[in-house]
């Protein structure tokens, strides 16, 4: 089967963007990896909690459900271009189906037991318990490798949290905001009995009230810039001014303390954290003064990084966003620089929920009208490779500083509305205010010692950098292959953002083949997959 459009991503643009193209009449394929849909800000549990914008969020859900196909724990490892210009999808599966399931293409959405998934994954949770409680071993010898073939592209891959190494950072119970977000979220887990959270940005805000109102007793949020946050910005401010005083009475109500100028720059333990060093920071994030808290979590958060690993393996252009990170670049319709693959949400510039909506809306209509008017060669790019001039190359800054260099093919008008135009650009505008209210300082690498572990899956730590540096290494890349940060399991995802800071620049698109953690079992099962006895990619049912 081939798609008119496979959507990488169950958040609020990749829902948006597949329900717009279905509702349009088109084929589509929507894949994510969590059990349900809805990614970081919408994740929730089996029954649904109270959220603003959740439900409006649901009844998408269930719309598309109805409409497209829906294929939950499946995350994607790869995108790679045929030479006929269709999309080649790759993924992987860990449903505990039958160890002995090698490639398939999925048409239907299944359960093991062979329930109907919904887009809720109801059913799903349900079974899944037992499964999770007696079948994980089943899970992970039945992981499969999962090809699906399309025609466009839809990445809305989200972001992930954006953590600074400091010594004890490697203690078990200490984890970043948002993973304690997602595991209250989606489990009712709460991560401690005595958290601190620390980082900057009203991201914390949440995920403090959020711990207090679960029952944890929050010790304090420690915000490492100052507290006026949008004050330069009042008219962008007033429209979170309801949100923010929601947090700030919730905080409140539970006696959380709110401290600006501090920031957890150390922990301490023997086995997990049994306190924090919190530090008084100058504007620069100096320390000036510390006090010892005693606790056994800590959630930290400094912003967050955009999955952008599926674009720069086509050649999708570049652009680096107002804090510094890699996006990509898209024209006025969400269209990147590779024919046929289309980008929403945080993978173009981190904004929040209701900007990333708008976006999926916005691309799946713009995919639509692709397919409608774009001879199907031409919007597949089979004149050629249809992929970028290199890998995660830079686009050319344009005056607004998104488009980046990306053609605008055909009327964006006609695509774009006039008032969907302006309301992105007001909430993009927002969305860059954010991050210039809440920069990352570079005095958090006076927080490190020698002996801090700066990647902490290859345990290197900052001697070890620093000494790669005293050998010659001057950019990040160099450091890695000297020191090898970055070559563990994450591939650089949590370290990646602190190694280029202290090599002095900022952070580089990723060139990486495989964009998540693959077994080579499954790599190996793509070499002659069921179906395809000779080992001929065209006998190959998954494509």
């Amino acid at each position: 089967m081939t798609y008119d459009l496979v959507v990488v991503g169950g958040g609020p643009a990749g829902v948006a963007g597949a329900l717009t193209a279905a509702l349009g009449g088109l084929r589509v394929a929507l894949v994510d990896s969590g059990l349900r849909l809805g990614g970081q800000y919408f994740r929730h549990p089996a029954v649904p909690g109270r959220a603003p914008g959740l439900e409006r969020f649901l009844r998408q859900a269930r719309a598309l459900d109805a409409r497209g196909e829906v294929l939950l724990r499946h995350q994607v490892w790869a995108v790679s271009r045929e030479p006929d210009g269709d999309l080649l999808v790759h993924c992987v599966t860990r449903d505990a189906m039958a160890p002995d399931a090698r490639v398939t293409v999925l048409g239907e959405r299944v359960t093991a037991s062979g329930e109907q998934v919904t887009a809720q994954g109801e059913q799903v949770t349900a079974q899944g318990d037992q499964v999770t409680a007696q079948g994980e071993r089943r899970a992970a010898q039945g992981e499969r490798a999962v090809v699906l073939r399309a025609r466009r592209l839809l990445i809305a891959t989200g972001a992930h949290d954006r953590p600074l190494p400091f010594p004890g950072w490697d203690l078990p119970g200490v984890l970043t905001a948002g993973g304690a977000q997602a595991l209250l979220k989606g489990g009712g887990v709460v991560a401690g009995r005595r958290i601190v959270v620390s980082g900057t940005g009203p991201f914390l805000l949440p995920v403090a009230a959020g711990l207090a109102g679960a029952g944890a007793r929050v010790l304090g949020v420690y915000e490492a810039n100052g507290g006026l946050g949008l004050a330069r910005h009042p008219v962008l401010a007033l429209g979170k001014a309801g949100e923010a005083a929601g947090y700030a009475a919730a905080l409140a109500r539970h006696r959380v303390p709110y401290r600006a100028r501090h920031a957890v720059v150390a922990a301490h333990g023997e086995r997990e954290v049994e306190a924090v060093t919190v530090g008084r920071l100058d504007k620069d994030w100096n320390v000036t003064a510390t006090r010892v808290v005693e606790c056994d979590s800590v959630a930290v958060g400094y912003g967050f990084v955009p999955q952008i690993e599926l674009g720069t393996q086509l050649g999708c252009l570049t652009r680096h966003d107002v804090d510094g990170s890699p996006v990509l670049a898209v024209d006025a319709t969400l269209r990147t620089s590779v024919p046929g693959v289309w980008a929403a949400g945080e993978p173009v510039g981190v904004g929040g929920w209701r900007l990333a909506e708008l976006e999926g809306r916005l691309a799946g209509r713009a995919i639509v009208a692709d397919a409608r008017t774009a001879p199907t060669a031409d919007a597949r790019g089979a004149t050629g490779t249809g992929q970028g001039s290199a890998t995660g190359a830079e686009a050319e800054p344009e005056a607004d500083g998104r488009a980046g260099g990306v053609p605008v093919e055909g009327s964006a008008a006609a695509v774009v509305p006039p008032l969907f135009a302006r309301r992105r650009e007001r909430w993009r505008a927002f969305g860059e205010a954010l991050q210039r209210a809440y920069p990352v300082k570079p005095g958090w690498q006076s927080w490190l010692r020698d002996d801090t572990l700066v990647c902490r899956c290859e345990e290197v730590p900052l001697a070890r950098v620093r000494e790669a540096q005293a050998l010659g290494a001057t950019d990040a890349r160099a450091i890695k292959l000297l020191a090898r940060p970055g070559m563990g399991w994450c591939q650089g995802r949590v370290c990646g953002y602190a190694v280029s800071c202290l090599a002095g620049e900022r952070p580089q698109p990723p060139r990486r083949p495989i964009a998540q953690p693959v077994t080579l079992g499954t790599l190996a099962s793509l070499t002659n997959p069921e179906g395809g006895p000779d080992g001929n990619p065209d006998d190959d049912p998954a494509h």
